[in-house]
């Protein structure tokens, strides 16, 4: 039977526990909620890297990896994650389940006190962290910056991003710019990593078969050597609700491309004072978020104006964006017929088919993950982030309630403010 605990395990750490017998493989992350901004964002995407390539006991790939299989190939894995503008940084693990190996081997305490020494004793040499980890772990955050613009569809949305969030934290991508990831030093990153390790709240989730208590008292152990310091302050996201209704910004830009990419971006105004999550889910899924929504069953089949077409809300920041891709000549057609869906749902032409296939969606999706320990994860990391406190089968309880009023509204307080375009050059286009 699943059963969920949350205690605050030392000051500025707080642990989910979701104890389910019906899983093989246990879950356990460690995460710090950091600012993300401009200084940070190249910062938090390399530390745990670095991190990961070894620790005072096992200062390398080799030794490290040794400790796993000892294990019973336990994994663990750098996690950085963006919420708003939020960074959740550090690892994810997974192992299995004592209860399945022989003599009931205690994984999870190994895996715990593993992870414990990957956050508290990574490897160093003269109280830096290694210089040749570090600048290697550098150059691989610069290719990957660079690779960004291959995948042209998140490149489209990171653009808009930048644009439309000029001057906030928020437009500045997970890995931050280029400039900034090649000044990443070894100093500097290391005085990064105490800061973050002594002031920053530390999430940590775990799901799995073990008693929530003894999970506790493993962590603690894991953990005793853990810095703490200030007042572990939780980041949060500015979210603005003042934005008058005076006309979108378009951006364009050419390139050797085959096919548009229009990026639409919106802000969630009024609906953002009081949100409710579950309006915002059934919305998104009712408008482009899933197979049913009006973006695919309107724009992309009954009027072929896109070869793709979908909606995205990000609940942190009250933000709505539309992506599609389209020809280059169907700009005008796609972007009409994406502005008039919306306003259909926010003038509350809404069937109740649809709306019931919205929820059906948003709730099954919710439940399913209930089914995957790592899926879990995720959405208790987000509640941590947003500070909210409804479980997903207590989210999925509240989206049965929502009504076609509740999601007419959300559409309704939608502001467009900037599009951005992917064309081709003019010879080509």
């Amino acid at each position: 039977m699943e059963r969920v605990v949350e205690t605050e395990l030392m000051r500025g750490v707080r642990m989910t526990a979701v104890r389910d017998e019906r899983f093989k493989i246990g879950c356990l992350s460690a995460s710090f909620l950091a600012p993300h901004n401009r200084r940070t964002a190249p910062l938090n995407a390399v530390l745990p890297y670095v991190l990961r390539r070894g620790t005072a006991r096992c200062p390398d790939s080799v030794t490290l990896a040794a400790a796993m299989d000892d294990l019973y190939g336990a994994r663990i894995e750098p996690a950085i994650r963006k919420r708003g503008e939020v960074a959740a940084v550090g690892f994810c693990a997974d192992f299995p389940d004592g209860a399945y190996l022989p003599g009931r081997t205690d994984v999870l305490s190994g895996t715990a006190y593993l992870l414990g020494e990957l956050l508290l004793t990574p490897a160093t040499r003269g109280g830096w962290l290694r210089a040749d980890y570090v600048l290697s772990e550098r150059q691989n955050l610069v290719d990957d910056i660079n690779a960004e613009i291959n995948d042209k569809q998140s490149y489209a949305s990171q653009k808009l991003v930048e644009a439309m969030f000029r001057g906030e934290s928020y437009g500045v991508g997970k890995l931050g710019n280029l400039a900034d990831a090649r000044r990443i030093s070894v100093q500097g990153l290391t005085k990064y990593y105490k800061e973050l390790i002594a002031t920053a709240p530390l999430e940590l989730f775990y799901c799995g078969a073990e008693e929530p208590e003894r999970v506790a008292r493993v962590l603690r152990e894991a953990l005793a050597s853990l810095p703490r310091t200030g007042e572990h302050t939780r980041p949060v996201t500015a979210v603005r609700t003042d934005f008058p209704g005076v006309g979108e910004k378009v951006l364009r830009e050419t390139m050797d491309v085959t096919q548009g990419r229009l990026v639409m971006g919106f802000r969630l105004r009024k609906t953002m004072e009081n949100p409710s999550y579950a309006a915002l889910a059934v919305f998104n899924a009712l408008f482009g978020g899933s197979a049913t929504s009006r973006l695919f069953l309107n724009v992309r089949e009954r009027l072929a104006l896109c070869y793709y077409a979908n909606s995205a809300v990000d609940r942190h920041k009250g933000a709505l964006f539309v992506s599609a891709g389209i020809d280059f000549d169907k700009y005008d057609e796609a972007r009409r017929e994406i502005l008039a869906q919306l306003s259909s749902i926010a003038n509350g032409f809404i069937e109740p088919w649809e709306l019931e296939a919205a929820k059906r969606g948003v709730v099954s999706s919710l439940l399913a993950s209930l089914d995957d320990p790592l899926g879990l994860e995720g959405l208790y990391l987000d509640r941590a982030v947003l500070g909210y406190r409804a479980r997903p089968e207590e989210l999925a309880a509240l989206c049965e309630l929502v009504t076609a009023r509740d999601v007419a509204a959300v559409a309704g307080d939608a502001l467009l403010t900037h599009i951005y375009f992917l064309t081709a050059e003019e010879k080509d286009a």
